[in-house]
C-alpha cells in the first residue's frame, strides 16, 4: 500500500472513530443517570464551552505558527539570491503548518451581534439533536434525523427559489418512505424523540443556509465563525438551563464532584470539536462525493453496531428502514453532484468562420 493510500485510509478511519465515538459517548451522557446528569442542555452548554477554549488555545498556537512561518519565509527569501546579487521574484512557498489555519481568537461585540441569528439556529439545532439522541435508540438515531435533505430542498425553493429535478424529488421520496418504515419498525418508539429529530433536521438545514450568509461577516473564516457562534451559544444556553434544568442539576449535584463525569464531558466536547477537523481532512484527502459515501457507510455501521452494543431490539422493518434512508441519502448526493457538475461545464464556444 502506497503512502497516499495509507494516509487516506488513516483519515477515513479517524473520521469513523471520532464520529461514532462522539454519538455513543453523547448517548451515555444523555441517558445514563448512573454516570451522568440527565440534563441535555447543560451537557450541550459545556461542550460549547470546550469548543470555545479549544478555539482560543488553537488561535494562540496558530498566531505563533504564522509568525514562525513568516520568519522562515523571510529567511528563504533572503537566501534565494543568485550570484550576481539579483533576488528571485518569487521564492519557494513553504507548506503551511496545521495550526496556521486557526486565526487569533478575538471577540467583537458588533460582530457577535451580526452572528446572533446563526447562533439562535445553532442552539436549536444541537439542543434538539441531543434531546433526540437521549430519547431514541441509537440504532434509530440516523433515521430520526434523516429528513435534513428534505428540508434543504424545501428551503432552497421557498427562500432561494431554486427548483429541484425529478430525480432529486424521487430520492427525497425514498428517504421519506425509509423514515416511515423505520419508525413503524421501531419497538421502543419515542414520539417526542422522533419529533425532536425531525425538528433538529429542520434546524440543520437552516444552519447551513445561515452559515453561508454569516461567513462574509468573519472574513470567510469558518474557525472564526465557530468561535463567535459558540461564545454566543454559551450565553444563550444559560437562561435555558436555569429554566428547564436547574432542578435536575440540583437533584444530581453529587455528580458535579465526580472526576469520571467531567472527564467524559470533556472528551465528548473534544470529539465535538474534532469532528469538524476530521470532516475537512476527509474531504481534502478524498472528494466531497467520497466523503458522503464514507459518511453513509459509517452511519450504517453505527446503526448496526448499536444493535449489539446497546442491545437495541432489531426488527425487519427497522433494519430495512435504515438502509432505505441511507440508500436514498446516498442517491441524493450522487444526483446533486452530477447536476452541479453538469451545470459547471461550460459550453464549447462556437468558432466563427472568420476565426477559422
Amino acid at each position: 500500500m502506497t503512502d497516499d493510500k495509507m494516509y487516506i485510509a488513516s483519515v477515513v478511519a479517524t473520521y469513523w472513530f471520532v464520529s461514532i465515538s462522539m454519538v455513543y459517548l453523547n448517548k451515555v451522557l444523555m441517558s445514563n443517570e448512573a454516570l451522568s446528569i440527565p440534563a441535555p442542555i447543560f451537557i450541550t452548554w459545556y461542550q460549547c464551552v470546550c469548543t470555545v477554549i479549544i478555539c482560543w488555545v488553537a488561535g494562540k498556537i496558530g498566531e505563533r505558527a504564522q509568525a514562525m512561518e513568516a520568519a522562515q519565509y523571510q529567511s528563504v527569501s533572503q537566501s534565494e539570491e543568485v550570484a550576481d546579487g539579483q533576488q528571485r521574484s518569487q521564492p519557494k512557498a513553504l507548506k503551511p503548518g496545521f495550526f496556521a489555519q486557526f486565526p487569533k481568537a478575538e471577540y467583537s461585540v458588533g460582530t457577535g451581534r451580526k452572528v446572533l441569528p446563526l447562533s439562535l439556529v445553532f442552539v436549536g439545532m444541537i439542543t434538539l439533536n441531543n434531546v433526540c439522541l437521549k430519547l431514541v435508540e441509537v440504532s434509530f438515531y440516523n433515521v430520526a434525523r434523516s429528513l435534513t435533505i428534505v428540508f434543504n430542498v424545501f428551503f432552497s425553493y421557498v427562500m432561494l427559489r431554486i427548483p429541484s429535478s425529478t430525480n432529486t424529488i424521487l430520492c427525497l421520496l425514498v428517504v421519506i418512505v425509509g423514515f416511515l418504515i423505520g419508525g413503524k419498525g421501531e419497538i421502543n418508539f419515542s414520539l417526542v424523540g422522533t419529533i425532536a429529530g425531525v425538528c433538529s433536521s429542520l434546524f440543520v438545514s437552516l444552519n447551513s443556509i445561515f452559515t453561508k450568509k454569516m461567513l462574509p461577516v468573519v472574513d470567510d473564516n469558518h474557525w472564526r465563525l465557530t468561535y463567535y457562534n459558540n461564545i454566543n451559544a454559551c450565553v444563550l444556553f444559560v437562561p435555558l438551563m436555569l429554566y428547564f434544568e436547574m432542578s435536575i442539576i440540583k437533584e444530581h449535584s453529587a455528580k458535579l464532584a465526580s472526576g469520571v463525569f467531567w472527564s467524559a464531558m470533556t472528551v465528548a466536547g473534544f470529539f465535538g470539536f474534532s469532528i469538524g477537523i476530521v470532516t475537512v481532512l476527509q474531504i481534502k484527502a478524498t472528494s466531497p462525493l467520497s466523503h458522503n459515501i464514507s459518511g453513509t457507510a459509517k452511519a450504517a455501521l453505527q446503526s448496526l453496531m448499536a444493535f449489539g452494543i446497546w442491545g437495541n431490539p432489531a426488527t425487519v422493518m427497522g433494519v430495512v428502514g435504515i438502509f432505505i434512508v441511507l440508500g436514498g441519502s446516498l442517491s441524493y448526493t450522487v444526483v446533486k453532484m452530477n447536476e452541479n457538475a453538469a451545470f459547471r461545464v461550460p459550453s464549447r464556444p462556437q468558432q466563427s468562420e472568420e476565426g477559422t
